[in-house]
């Protein structure tokens, strides 16, 4: 083709890419990227990025996230949410320019995640249409309301001597294997039929422990109303780290909708284990234990957004049972301490309790609600206070009669009754209770109708006046459930009752 054809085609491509470009909305936009220069045991450090963010969510060569941890001077510290294999030093990393979110969204329900989103129970993804940060202020003093409804978790023990009510922050602690998990368990498979969402977050837990909690739930049927958000012990602390902001974050989202939820931190302690180890190794300065300076901080802003809002923003509530673990009952431990000081109260679980077989092991002397009371049931106000004398004068005659051999007529008659009160305290697993049920019962037991009852027979006795208080009084349930006090013709309606069924026990 000769150059006379050539130019004039030339020049026509020539104005139609002139035309193109004047008419396209090309924009330039600035992305750092920076340069790992060390990665090992959950953590990486990378030099070349120098307007990057606290808390900002980078992405690396291989996709996988990380989180913007220490600014320095000369490099960032950087905390690793998935595994490292991929990654080596060399390898490049990238702003996003977004701090790091969590997915939100009825679809959530049933479902088991990861901090991130990621679906851990099937290939199936999550139908989500929102993300919102993890990291989220609190709701404001003046947007919060004081707490009035109860948070019934269908343990007698615990919702007539240590109440929850919906917008609480409650901790539990003990030592290993005293049933920590267990309440909070039973607290979830009470709330079904309730509408109370359930959220619970796994931190540093076994993986086998996890599914088979996952496993009970399904069995239960209580997977419709919860979200299970996984971090096992094999995931690596940063992932551990955000795990319970990221789950919190889930459970606002239903908050701010105008429902009540319950979210179960399970547990704690691996929580600021896993930021102490991140802290360590990103050489921030250690403090008392180990810990660094802020660890009371990242637990305070954590439970500070457990609140109930007021009727204008929807009167929603959001309830925290956060767990954490003792060491030979070492109350005073700095873990335990601090957060003993955050929450509104404590349910102590001890080891002596959990060896005799006194099931749920509460330690009703060291348990303490300083809000729940206040959304207590008046039926409930009506039977705790004489039941809470009674065992705490049993309790303290206990200790001492084992010193004696002669002991009068009224203190043999405060053992005797101290005993069927701590045996009708007494509560297996996954075996619930009604409102009026366990009115009916501690009421029988602090008024005396047991005293006669051979202690083998209690739980018979427990099965037997449960199914006659929902068989035969229907009408007092009603009004217990609805927050009607208990009158006195209920109170002889209730009692008439358990005395024909100890009757029939004899």
């Amino acid at each position: 083709m000769s150059s006379n054809l050539l130019t004039p085609l030339l020049t026509e491509t020539l104005e139609r890419f002139d035309q193109v470009v004047q008419h396209s909305a090309l924009t330039l936009t600035c992305q750092e990227i920076g340069t790992l220069t060390f990665v090992g045991n959950g953590i990486a450090r990378a030099t070349g990025l120098p307007h990057v963010r606290s808390q900002e969510c980078v992405r690396f060569a291989d996709g996988s996230t990380g989180l913007a941890f220490n600014l320095d001077v000369d490099e960032v510290g950087l905390v690793l949410l998935n595994n490292q294999a991929e990654l080596k030093a060399g390898s490049e990393v990238q702003r996003t320019g977004r701090v790091l979110d969590a997915p939100v969204g009825e679809g959530l329900l049933g479902r088991v995640i990861d901090a991130t989103g990621r679906p851990l129970d099937t290939e199936e993804p999550i139908p989500v249409l929102e993300r919102r940060p993890i990291e989220r202020p609190a709701p404001a003093i003046m947007d919060r309301v004081p707490v009035t409804v109860p948070l019934q978790t269908g343990i007698k023990v615990i919702d007539a001597l240590v109440p929850i009510g919906r917008g609480q922050r409650q901790l539990i602690l003990g030592d290993r294997q005293t049933g920590k998990t267990a309440i909070a368990f039973d607290t979830i498979l009470n709330q079904k039929d309730k509408d109370v969402i359930c959220i619970y977050c796994a931190i540093g837990q076994r993986s086998d422990a996890v599914a088979k909690l996952i496993a009970d739930l399904r069995r239960q049927g209580a997977m419709d109303y919860c979200v299970v958000v996984v971090a096992n012990g094999e995931d690596t602390p940063g992932l551990q780290y955000i795990t319970p902001y990221a789950a919190t974050t889930m459970a606002e989202y239903f908050m701010e909708q105008g429902r009540d939820v319950l979210i179960v931190y399970d547990d704690l302690i691996h929580h600021a284990r896993a930021y102490r180890e991140l802290s360590l190794l990103l050489r921030r300065p250690p403090g008392r234990e180990a810990f660094p300076g802020d660890i009371f901080y990242i637990h305070a802003r954590l439970l500070e957004r457990a609140t109930c809002l007021r009727p204008e923003l929807g009167g929603g509530s959001l309830t925290a049972l956060p767990i954490v673990e003792t060491e030979a009952g070492n109350l005073s431990a700095y873990i335990p301490t601090n957060l003993v000081s955050i929450t509104d109260g404590q349910i102590y679980l001890t080891p002596a309790l959990f060896q005799k077989g006194i099931l749920p092991a509460v330690d009703v002397g060291r348990s303490v609600s300083r809000v729940g009371g206040n959304a207590q049931l008046p039926a409930y106000r009506a039977v705790a206070g004489d039941l809470r004398l009674a065992y705490s004068q049993f309790q303290e005659l206990e200790s001492f009669a084992r010193f004696s051999t002669r002991l009068d007529d009224a203190t043999q008659q405060l053992l005797v009754r101290g005993r069927r009160i701590r045996a009708v305290l007494s509560q297996p697993q996954y075996h619930l209770l009604t409102i009026t049920q366990q009115i009916a019962l501690l009421l029988a037991a602090s008024q005396g109708l047991l005293d006669a009852l051979p202690l083998d027979q209690i739980p018979q006795f427990e099965s037997a006046l449960a199914n006659a208080v929902e068989t035969q009084l229907p009408d007092i349930c009603q009004r217990i459930e609805f927050g009607e006090k208990l009158s006195e013709g209920d109170r002889k309606a209730l009692l008439d009752l358990a005395a024909i069924v100890v009757a029939k026990r004899e």
